[in-house]
């Protein structure tokens, strides 16, 4: 268990770590241990370099994907785009399901819910209750997995008239703002709380989304909070540049995929992004 949360530790501050680096990151703890024991743990885990693995991510061969409409998009108000993401957080007896809707101009946390399953229910469940409270954003950005790709899911989003964009394959960075949320709150809350029961990770969860929300200073919303800056509709925004193109991105994906194991998603680009 201890390999475990190790792992796990190491694997939200360096998403982009895979079994290679853990490996090495592991054994300058003093711990032996080889690579084909280090991925046995990270699929149990549910684990891939820069992303969630298969358990929180897996497409379904029939259903659409939209493409991804965010790339170079400036976001200058709240409710132009919202995004959400799907993480684990291992309990005392196995794991739960964490998703969240995201505003990105504020970073505010507008809906979430936990399940005890994979299933695409509790997803259109969060996403109902951010629309009901907070109206329709312009565009709606997710990853590929057969949660947010399920007519149930989509049919909403364009029953609201609402833009898909969806993640590329690769580009785990695409919805960086919520692999951060998952960064804070890991590390800020279930880390150091060590909930062992679904009913204490709820209340615990509770508290600190709505700390989150209302308390909580971002240095890249120059130290303001969420809910002022979704209020005030000013201080906020977000845009994801690539710097890469042509040759220099060929040359930057070959180089990757090198190091990155078949099946796992690698950044097919740097991000310029405020912390």
């Amino acid at each position: 268990m201890k390999l475990l949360e190790l792992i796990d530790t190491e694997y939200t501050r360096h998403p982009f770590y895979g079994s290679r680096k853990i490996k090495h990151y592991l054994n300058g703890l003093g711990r032996k241990i080889n690579r084909k024991h280090v991925q046995r743990l990270m699929r149990l885990l549910g684990l891939a370099g820069m992303a969630p693995g298969p358990n929180t991510s897996r497409p379904h061969p029939q259903h659409k994907v939209y493409p991804y409409l965010l790339r170079g998009v400036n976001v200058i108000r709240p409710n132009q785009v919202w995004s959400t993401d799907i993480t684990y957080i291992r309990l005392a007896h196995g794991f739960v399901y964490l998703v969240a809707v995201i505003d990105w101009y504020s970073r505010k946390v507008l809906s979430w819910r936990l399940s005890n399953t994979l299933d695409s229910g509790f997803c259109v469940d969060c996403l109902e209750q951010a629309l009901q409270v907070y109206g329709q954003p312009e565009i709606f950005n997710t990853d590929q997995g057969c949660q947010f790709t399920s007519e149930a899911f989509t049919g909403m989003l364009k029953t609201h008239g609402i833009a898909i964009s969806m993640d590329g394959r690769g580009r785990a960075l695409d919805n960086i703002f919520v692999e951060r949320l998952w960064r804070s709150v890991k590390h800020e809350d279930v880390y150091l709380k060590g909930y062992a029961l679904m009913p204490e990770l709820l209340m615990g969860l509770t508290e600190y989304f709505l700390f989150y929300n209302t308390q909580r200073l971002h240095q890249s919303l120059s130290y303001n909070t969420p809910d002022k800056i979704y209020q005030s509709a000013s201080g906020g925004g977000a845009k994801i540049v690539d710097k890469y193109s042509g040759l220099e991105r060929l040359r930057l994906e070959i180089a990757l995929k090198k190091e990155t194991k078949p099946g796992q998603r690698c950044s097919a680009a740097d991000e310029r992004l405020p912390s």
